[in-house]
């Protein structure tokens, strides 16, 4: 069995950055896809970006050009570099892993909150 094991949320002001970090329990082999959801208060979970197997990345509209992805495939790990912080942000962020087989991970969140 493989755990996600999500790092770096918190409360940042408006304009501020975050860096999130997920990292597996194993290292994985057969790793298709690793990216972020989110999910806020009665919104339904969400794409934030995803790096895919071979180096292309997709990212949700609200975020483009202020996010970006990154993985390490030697450490199964995924980083969300977050910047130009809104607080439409604030959110609980959820790292998903994918394999080449098509078997989903989740980890169990990370809260990110964008106050003044």
């Amino acid at each position: 069995q493989v755990q996600l094991v999500e790092s770096g949320g918190g409360l940042v002001q408006p304009g501020g950055s975050l860096r999130l970090s997920c990292a597996a329990s194993r290292i994985i082999g057969s790793i298709y896809t690793m990216g972020w959801y989110r999910q806020a208060p009665g919104k339904q979970r969400e794409l934030v970006a995803e790096a895919i197997k071979g180096g292309s990345t997709n990212y949700g509209d609200s975020v483009k050009g202020r996010f970006t992805i990154s993985r390490d495939d030697a450490k199964s790990t995924v980083y969300l570099q977050m910047n130009s912080l809104k607080p439409e942000d604030t959110a609980v962020y959820y790292c998903k892993l994918k394999t080449t087989t098509y078997f989903n991970y989740w980890g169990q969140g990370t809260q990110v909150t964008v106050s003044s």
